[in-house]
């Protein structure tokens, strides 16, 4: 009979380069605070093989970057296992079907990212909006005075069109509140009425979005659905002026009919994700004085240490009998990155 005052046994299946990665002190503590850990010494990713031994007997796992994937061969010898956190952004590389078969939960950390795009997303919008970056290289060239980009603006009154109300979209939503923007609206399949109403913004089509916003912003998962969710028939409907920002996936632009409205001089963007990525060398987007461009760091690349202690307070949770804050589900995955 199993003893009700036992610890659940807790295997971080990440090598150690990878613990020191995402679990820092505090966080190791709480978990020791309420779990029998198990950890490997290995400074190399895990394999198959020593992912399934040391499923072997234990409650719950805690996954990141480079774990295999939870295959049926992978979870053999995992009868008592009840939850995967992961500790990382997309649960996708690590999920299959085999863990909804048995009725392992599954927990994300990918709420913490949402919070490093979500900043970054808001700063490109500021300094896009006074076109500081294209005035910047202006006075590096040796002018001052000129305003060949037009007047520097400012993000107050601005319509801002969030497209996908993911934990990114939400973040920014919440930022937004601080700048005094004007209408904010979402662009979502899968966002209610109600919850917009919650969030205070004006839901509507993908269409509507980008013929009225001043600023858009790209904040949906890369699926089957949405490559290229912004194509040539829809990238003519941006406002003369507009800013369009990706933060989420290079995948949801058509990069040829976004190169052929930016060739017009008429919209700026700001990309920080591509598709192939990085882009080419010989990319139109390195050239265009219209974009700015960063090399895929809007996510916590220095810090992942919140991906961490999301997992483990999810984890905390879910061992104490409280539903966890970041749960996925089968039925999400495809409207999740």
């Amino acid at each position: 009979m199993t003893n009700p005052n036992a610890r659940a046994r807790v295997v971080l299946l990440m090598d150690t380069n990878q613990q020191r990665r995402v679990l820092d002190a505090a966080t190791r503590d709480l978990l020791a605070s309420f779990a029998d850990v198990v950890r490997t010494t290995q400074n190399r990713p895990l394999v198959e093989e020593e992912v399934a031994e040391l499923l072997d007997g234990a409650d719950a796992c805690l996954t990141s970057w480079g774990v295999p994937a939870l295959t049926n061969t992978v979870l053999a010898k995992a009868d008592r296992l009840k939850i995967v956190c992961h500790a990382a952004g997309s649960v996708k590389p690590v999920v299959t079907d085999a863990l909804w078969e048995r009725g392992i939960r599954v927990s994300s950390g990918a709420a913490a990212i949402a919070i490093d795009v979500a900043q970054t997303a808001v700063a490109l919008m500021v300094i896009s909006v006074k076109r500081i970056v294209p005035y910047s290289r202006l006075i590096a060239a040796g002018g001052w005075s000129e305003r060949p980009y037009g007047p520097p603006q400012e993000i107050h009154g601005k319509t801002i069109g969030i497209i996908g109300a993911s934990h990114v979209g939400r973040n920014v939503i919440r930022l937004l509140r601080n700048f005094d923007v004007g209408t904010i609206l979402v662009a979502d399949p899968y966002l209610s009425d109600t919850a917009a109403s919650e969030l205070g913004v004006r839901h509507v089509t993908l269409p509507e979005l980008l013929a009225q916003a001043d600023v858009v912003s790209c904040h949906a998962p890369s699926t089957a659905a949405t490559r290229h969710l912004l194509n040539a028939e829809n990238l003519r409907l941006l406002k003369n002026g507009a800013i369009l920002i990706n933060t989420s996936r290079g995948a949801l632009i058509d990069e040829a009919a976004l190169i052929a409205q930016l060739r017009t001089g008429r919209i700026y963007a700001c990309l920080d994700v591509f598709d192939p990525e990085p882009p080419s060398p010989d990319s139109e987007l390195r050239r265009l004085p219209n974009v700015l461009l960063t090399p895929h760091l809007a996510g916590c690349v220095s810090d992942c240490t919140r991906c961490g202690r999301f997992a483990v307070e999810d984890l905390r949770r879910f061992l104490t009998g409280e539903p966890p804050c970041y749960e996925v589900t089968k039925d999400m995955l495809d409207r999740v990155g």
